[in-house]
């Protein structure tokens, strides 16, 4: 039986992709687990693999297609002998069905048409848990159980990765839907903007300028730090930090790491500096939950990574268990896809803090956005050399690094604060305790 392929939800927060490329055509048989096609979120370009095998009878996407929503049919499966027109079309309802025998005889003989709009899909929309989490089941299997009155929740699938299919559907009976969830309050609406794109564009009229089509990438940032800035009472705290005790040692283990074509960056002792700390302050090392804290027992550190159009923020997982030289291959790695847009969505999704670094960019200080759900992000500036009070009383030169800590007072109160970035400073100033 001809089943639609639908646009799939490669990450929790996606509700819409580019199909950025087919990698099948017409005719094409396919299996489970095959590559069907490149979908472009807002944060990566994802394969996508065929869960059930068939021939694809139909492709409705084009290539390119931009805003293609979540569970929309993309292509039409069908079966050895089948063709896209084998695709029926949905019930009559139930009430006011008084048409004509012969106006039903035409849409039952329209029905088949592949290309027409979802409203003729007979597909049902892809289950969710209570949890939210998307329920795996086949179309075929989706269509059965809302046939026979299913509750897709109740059913264990046998498919690949626990998928709900055809046969686990066809021997279970109808049980009692589980209650729905109490319907939470409707998110408040994102404020209409003061002055329409229009009325910006007359402010302009006569000079020459360019529009700049906003992609999904530039759109989520733009939704999520207004957002965060409209939502969390940020507070900063800001420390020069002494780097020449750092800069020697980096020096003397780039030499001794030569050999394995390792070089350690300032970069990477700053994560490492990081993630000790949250150890050694752990009511800091928490995100905010909506109704609650969450304490984090590992140290999860997000790195900023700029990208052409946006930024992504890759984490580093049980970062204060790792040696220098594994954080810098996994930064460079992390950097490198993120750059090529190549990342899983675990893989920059969670941790608890932030680090953005803009000194490589001759950046002196500067104040960063938290990005929520963590509960803080570290500003760095770059390296500068300037005298300083010594020790002992004399004036000298050192190099010194600005830092600008943003905190999240609902999570981390200013004593909290202040302890977590003295740890940081400790620890990169006194390098070689890192190591213990």
């Amino acid at each position: 039986m001809a089943t639609e392929i639908l646009m799939p939800a490669l990450s929790p927060t996606m509700e819409e992709g580019t199909l950025a490329k087919w990698l099948v055509k017409e005719g094409d048989e396919v299996a489970s687990g095959d590559l069907l096609a490149e979908i472009e979120t807002d944060k990566a370009t994802m394969e996508f693999e065929a869960v059930d095998e068939g021939i694809i009878g139909k492709i409705l996407v084009a290539e390119g297609t931009e805003g293609v929503k979540v569970n929309t049919a993309i292509a039409v499966l069908v079966e050895e002998g089948e063709s896209a027109d084998d695709i029926q079309a949905p019930a009559e309802p139930a009430s006011g069905s008084d048409d004509k025998p012969d106006a039903k005889e035409d849409k039952a003989q329209a029905g088949g048409n592949a290309s027409s709009a979802p409203t003729e899909s007979k597909a049902a929309p892809a289950p969710q848990a209570a949890d939210g989490s998307r329920i795996f089941a086949s179309p075929l299997a989706r269509r059965i159980a809302a046939e026979k009155g299913l509750d897709l929740t109740q059913i264990k699938g046998s498919g690949p990765k626990g998928r709900i299919i055809k046969a686990d559907v066809e021997g279970a009976t109808a049980a009692p839907k589980a209650a729905p969830a109490a319907a939470s309050a409707p998110a408040a609406a994102a404020p209409a903007p003061s002055v329409s794109a229009d009325a910006v564009a007359a402010m302009y009229e006569g000079r020459a300028f360019e529009e700049v089509k906003l992609d999904g990438m530039r759109k989520t940032i733009a939704a999520r730090l207004s957002e965060a800035k409209q939502t969390i009472p940020h507070f900063y705290l800001r420390r020069d930090i002494k780097l020449d005790a750092l800069l020697a040692f980096r020096s003397q283990l780039n030499k001794q790491l030569e050999a394995r074509s390792v070089k350690l960056s300032v970069n990477d002792f700053i994560i490492k500096a990081v993630a000790i700390a949250l150890q050694q302050v752990p009511e800091a090392n928490a995100v905010w939950a909506g109704d609650r804290v969450l304490q984090m027992k590992a140290s999860d550190v997000a790195v900023a990574v700029a990208i052409e159009g946006g930024l992504f923020t890759p984490v580093l997982q049980d970062a204060d268990q790792k040696s220098l030289s594994s954080l810098s291959a996994q930064m460079k790695d992390l950097a490198a896809r993120a750059r090529d847009r190549k990342l899983a969505p675990h893989e920059y999704q969670g941790g608890s803090f932030a680090i953005s670094n803009l000194g490589m960019f001759g950046i002196d200080n500067f104040d960063a956005i938290v990005n929520p759900p963590h509960a803080g992000i570290l500003a760095v500036g770059s390296g500068i050399r300037k005298p300083v009070v010594g020790d002992d009383g004399e004036l000298t030169v050192a190099t010194v690094m600005s830092v600008t800590m943003s905190v999240d007072h609902r999570v981390i109160d200013g004593a909290v604060g202040a302890n977590l970035l003295n740890a940081i400073v400790e620890n990169l100033e006194n390098p070689m305790t890192m190591l213990a």
